[in-house]
């Protein structure tokens, strides 16, 4: 069996049973799947190699909550790329660099590991109808998987989603509201009809399990590092599902006894158009004030306001790491260096990682000697609105 044993708020810690479907705790802050660590150091190798050297994000079965006679939704997700890419490390200054690329994931984007987990918890206990707000690649993804599960999908989604986005939903015959407005007014109008419709929430930290589904992130990055951890993590932050989910796989290999090193040193990236959780941390504010007026070329980081807030700040607190915004310029014009330098296609968000890392360096906050993780979250193909802005910005624009 898992060694999942139960469910724990965030915030308030109150414990709750992992065999019912669930959203938030009652106090309104997300909820968190605890393990028997110390059952699962004692039967648990990580170098079997029967184990952990296959089946994608699923190799990592025992540390996520379902059940060992439960079939996963599975569309063969995990298990991405994280090529070194030395010739960007020498020009920007550090020892290593890495480049996770989850753009090679079913539905060309990170967020297939969260809903493998989500839709799969969501069949075991017993759901038929899912819906989420999505800016754009985790619409698809639930589409996706829940079409793989035989389950109805709807997603509320922004009218000006990259069409990409829209038509992958549309194709896997997920039903698509198109909201005049932003993810939270779209989560908005989805909390209005739930109830009626009979539909499970399976919105960013608004359920246990997608977060389980992204921490596989964290094990795979030791992994591939010969169970060590890199110095800095820079990761795109809009829900933040990701960068709380590996601050929780590490915190979790360092109690089975499987890395010793420290937590990585984890940077949040937004758009200088939306950056409600840079703006908080450099307030040392422990919650963001949503964003007014969001706007960015990189959909995934069009999110103004995160339920995961405080989770986050505290993630960068903890990790000594930082937050950072990147202007939509650099950001578009570093994903076509990225992608010219690695053969990786980036997407915005991914170019905003590498342009973060550069102006970290040239500040000092990244050093020479530092082993360096940045993120690309999904296929650059995803994302030709933001290019045809690109040709279209005058002349100088982005130099």
């Amino acid at each position: 069996m898992s060694c999942a044993t139960h469910l724990a708020c965030f915030a308030c810690a109150k414990r709750y049973p992992i065999d019912r479907l669930i959203n938030l705790c009652a106090c309104g802050k997300p909820l968190r799947v605890e393990y028997d660590l110390a059952r699962a150091a004692r039967e648990l190798d990580r170098d079997d190699p029967a184990r952990y050297r296959s089946l994608g994000m699923w190799r990592f079965r025992d540390l996520l909550p379902v059940p060992r006679d439960t079939q996963p939704v599975s569309l063969g997700e995990g298990n991405t790329p994280m090529p070194a890419a030395p010739e960007l490390a020498r020009q920007i200054g550090v020892s290593r660099l890495w480049i996770k690329d989850e753009s090679v994931n079913p539905t060309g984007s990170f967020k297939a590991r969260g809903m493998s987990a989500a839709v799969t918890m969501a069949k075991h206990l017993g759901a038929g109808k899912l819906a989420t707000p999505s800016a754009g690649n985790a619409g698809g993804a639930l589409a996706a998987y829940a079409a793989a599960a035989g389950l109805a999908a709807h997603v509320f989604m922004p009218r000006d989603v990259p069409a990409a986005n829209r038509l992958e939903c549309e194709l896997f015959g997920a039903r698509v509201t198109l909201v005049d407005g932003l993810i939270d007014d779209c989560a908005r109008l989805l909390a209005e009809r739930k109830a009626a419709e009979g539909w499970f929430d399976v919105s960013t930290l608004k359920e246990p399990y997608r977060i389980e589904g992204k921490k596989t992130l964290g094990y795979e990055i030791a992994a591939d590092l010969g169970w060590r951890l890199p110095s800095v993590i820079v990761y795109p932050t809009g829900g933040g599902t990701g960068l709380v989910g590996m601050a929780k796989a590490f915190e979790e290999m360092r109690t089975l006894g499987w890395v010793t090193d420290p937590m990585p040193r984890f940077v949040s990236v937004q758009a200088a158009g939306c950056a409600p959780i840079v703006r908080a941390f450099e307030a040392g504010l422990p919650e963001a004030a949503r964003w007014e007026g969001a706007e960015t070329v990189a959909a995934g980081l069009r999110v103004p306001a995160a339920i995961a807030d405080f989770i986050m700040l505290k993630v960068l607190v903890d990790s000594h790491g930082t937050a950072v915004a990147v202007s939509d310029e650099d950001m578009v014009q570093a994903a076509r260096v990225l992608s010219a330098a690695t053969g990786i296609c980036a997407c915005p968000e991914g170019g905003a990682c590498l342009a973060a890392l550069r102006g970290l360096r040239w500040r000092g906050w990244i050093t020479q000697d530092d082993r360096v993780v940045i993120f690309n979250t999904a296929s650059g193909l995803k994302y030709s609105e933001a290019w045809q802005a690109e040709r279209r910005a005058p002349r100088g624009a982005n130099q």
